[in-house]
């Protein structure tokens, strides 16, 4: 109604520390209170129906320990581009990461294997992704040839929002501009000897494109942790999971008991054991994260009885 305007937080409203209220990120819609002559004032953000967040170990100071808080750097996305150069920077296990952030954001994920220009055949590339994720959509794109571009265009309708998440170098802002048929993102070039790059993204941004589309890209998106990713772990690694029920033991631990099924898959083949490898990774990720986090929050809550004790006295 009244296009494109500033605004800023009401501080009363959004005060440092209060998970009351959910801070503004990069994707949220908000309740503003308007102000035709001046800065409107964010009084309120909405429900969200996606979000990747991270752990903030930092937080603010709370007597004497640090607060560890959940800090979300995008919301509100249909889909998760989740982008992979085809070159010497290809990584099977960091595409396993991507897959569990993603089913745990609530976001659909999408994989786009870019620069087919120059890996020649893709079909090797094309095979190993879908490989560990089933009935996920799988594309080759050239951002510089516009071969897939259209593919990956049609879960872009208007009022669709999708969040690219991908490591340096993968091609984010050229993906950008060929789905904009422009040169809205500047673009760096990738290091010849190992395939990266640099972010060329420093600040969070939501882009609209022409055709009503939007496009969340972040800088923070490189740090997202396993922040309660358990259902997402567990939807990248559906088969791993299937296998424990027909080990010998309940409480298997998949090392050394007879009659354990993973480690009889992996003997046989049947399962990859680096695949293995990467579900124990990120869920030892998981627990660490969830064990700080507890250890945090009852640390700030024993300074502070003794706070309260001491203004007793």
């Amino acid at each position: 109604m009244h296009g494109e305007r500033d605004a800023k937080i009401k501080s009363g409203i959004y005060r440092i520390g209060d998970s009351s209220a959910l801070y503004p990120a990069a994707g949220d819609f908000v309740l503003i209170r308007y102000n035709e002559s001046g800065e409107s004032l964010i009084v309120k953000t909405l429900e969200r129906k996606s979000k990747f967040s991270r752990s903030d170990f930092s937080g603010h100071a709370a007597g004497y320990v640090k607060t560890v808080t959940e800090q979300v750097i995008a919301a509100n996305f249909d889909y998760v581009f989740i982008m992979a150069s085809m070159n010497m920077d290809f990584d099977i296990r960091r595409l396993e990461r991507y897959l569990a952030l993603s089913w745990n954001s609530g976001g659909m994920p999408v994989i786009v294997l870019t620069k087919s220009d120059l890996a020649g055949d893709c079909k090797e590339f094309i095979y190993k992704a879908e490989k560990i994720a089933a009935g996920i959509p799988v594309f080759a794109v050239s951002s510089k040839t516009g071969e897939g571009i259209d593919k990956i265009k049609s879960f872009l309708s208007p009022g669709k929002t999708v969040v690219f998440l991908g490591s340096s170098g993968v091609g984010k802002s050229s993906l950008v501009n060929a789905l904009a048929g422009g040169e809205l993102m500047k673009v760096r070039e990738i290091r010849e000897d190992d395939s990266r790059g640099r972010h060329t993204t420093t600040h969070r941004q939501l882009i609209m494109l022409d055709s009503g589309v939007m496009i969340i890209d972040t800088p923070g998106m490189r740090e997202v942790g396993m922040w309660d990713a358990g259902e997402g772990i567990s939807e990248t690694f559906v088969d791993v999971e299937d296998l424990f029920s027909a080990c010998r033991f309940s409480d298997c631990s998949h090392t050394s008991e007879p009659g354990c099924a993973v480690r009889k898959a992996i003997e046989s083949g049947e399962l990859d054991e680096s695949r293995w490898k990467s579900y124990v990774s990120l869920k030892r990720e998981e627990r660490f994260t969830a064990d700080k986090s507890a250890y945090l929050r009852k640390k700030e809550q024993f300074f502070k009885r003794i706070s309260k004790m001491s203004k007793k006295k």
